[in-house]
Parts: C-alpha cells; structure tokens; sequence
C-alpha cells in the first residue's frame, strides 16, 4: 500500500490567530441583533403553507356525499411506511353506490408511521385520498394517532368533483335498462 503525501500550505498569521472566524461570528451575531424578530406566537400565529405542501393525508367525498374509495388498495401497497391498512368490504343491497364493487369496511391511516410522501394521493384512481394542509396532529397514545375511517372522512370532507364519473355510470345503467 503505497502511502501519499499531501503538502499543505503554511497558515498565515491571520489564520493562526484565528480572527477572520471570530470577525466572521461576530459580524452574524451584529445581524441578527438588529433584523426584525422571526418568532412566531403560535398556536395563534400560524406560518404560511406553501405551494404544494404535503399534510395530513385523508378521505373525501364527493359533492353528493358519497364515498369516493373502491377499497382498491393501492394506496396500501404503495404506501412506503406501510402506514395504511384498508379492510374491502361489500356494499350492501339498495344503496346509492351499489354499481361500485367495493367499497372499505375498515381504512385506517397510523399518523405515527405516515412520511407524508404523497404516494397514496398519486395513485389513487378515485381521487378519494387527499393530504390536506393539517400539518399539527398530536395525542396522548399511540391509538390516538391511527386515524380510522370515520376520522379521515372528518378531515377531509368534501371536494369538487370535476370527473362526475359515478354518476356517468349511473346514468349510464339507467339508460342500459330502459332500452
């Protein structure tokens, strides 16, 4: 093994006494003592969100209040922390929905292992998983922070659907049946 060395150039004087650092330490110090304050009182001051944030992710409807998610599971499979755990279940006879397969039983969200990457929302077909601009989750426990289905709805809420394709569907059938 062949051993290299590297010639280093002599500090000046300056650098040995080390006054250009202390200069440069002082000079920042002098700056921050006559900027303007940046401290925020928050809860009752909040920071601006900015463009493309990514929040707590959560479940909307749709503007008739139906659910959007067809327990397809991607989001779960995608989901890198494995932070979604959704249970499909049926959609039981003579409801609105019934022309969907699916629809979940169980859709849980643990807040705790979530990274809010946004993979869920890009691959979701529906559009029904949204991360919302909520960026202060707390609790006590540790089941405080899984968000279940009924919570997630809460969240979120309603968005405009620009898609309208359920009820497209729906139409759909309605004509198929009277011909």
């Amino acid at each position: 093994m062949a051993v290299v060395q590297v010639e280093r150039k002599p500090l000046t004087f300056a650098e040995r006494t080390y006054i250009p650092q202390i200069l440069s330490g002082l000079k920042t110090t002098f700056k921050h003592l006559v900027s303007p304050n940046v401290t925020l009182q928050y809860p009752e001051e909040r920071p601006e969100i900015p463009k493309g944030y990514r929040g707590v992710p959560t479940l909307v409807k749709d503007p008739n209040g139906r659910e959007k998610c067809v327990s397809c599971q991607l989001c779960e499979f995608v989901c890198p922390p494995k932070a979604i755990r959704i249970t499909p279940g049926e959609i039981p006879p003579g409801e609105v929905n019934r022309h969907v397969e699916k629809a979940p039983q169980a859709f849980d969200i643990d807040m705790l292992r979530c990274i809010y990457c946004g993979f869920c929302q890009e691959v979701c077909p529906e559009e029904a998983i949204w991360l919302q601009e909520v960026y202060s989750m707390t609790g006590y426990t540790r089941e405080e922070m899984v968000n279940n289905k009924d919570k997630l709805y809460a969240l979120g809420g309603t968005l405009p659907d620009k898609h309208f394709k359920w009820d497209k569907k729906k139409d759909a059938e309605e004509h198929g049946n009277a011909h």
